[in-house]
Formats: C-alpha cells, sequence, structure tokens
C-alpha cells in the first residue's frame, strides 16, 4: 500500500508543479493557486507515508 500512496504523491505534486506553470503563463491566478494546492497534498500524504514507514521500521527492531 506504501507504494501506491507513494506514487500518488508524486502524481500530484507533479500535476501541481503543472498546473502552476500554466496558470502562471496563462496569467490565471486560480490555476496557479490550485497548482501549489496540489502540490502541498502531495507532500503532505508523502510526509504521512515517511511516518507511516518510520513507524513500521521502529515496530520491527
Amino acid at each position: 500500500m506504501g507504494d501506491d500512496n507513494t506514487a500518488r504523491a508524486r502524481t500530484e505534486r507533479a500535476t501541481g508543479k503543472v498546473k502552476e506553470a500554466v496558470g502562471r503563463a496563462t496569467d490565471d491566478e486560480d490555476l496557479e493557486a490550485e497548482g501549489r494546492g496540489d502540490q502541498a497534498k502531495g507532500d503532505l500524504r508523502q510526509a504521512g507515508q515517511k511516518v507511516k514507514d518510520a513507524v513500521k521500521h521502529v515496530r520491527k527492531d
């Protein structure tokens, strides 16, 4: 399941970067903000996955 969340986080971050760039290029502030939001969601998802992985590692030891 961790791989699924990692892939999803990467996808959200990449999509966010594209949206932000397109928003900036077209002067669409809403799209640019949406892109930054998507990137933040991806970052949070990735951070959550890292915490889960760390907890699993501690339990094994």
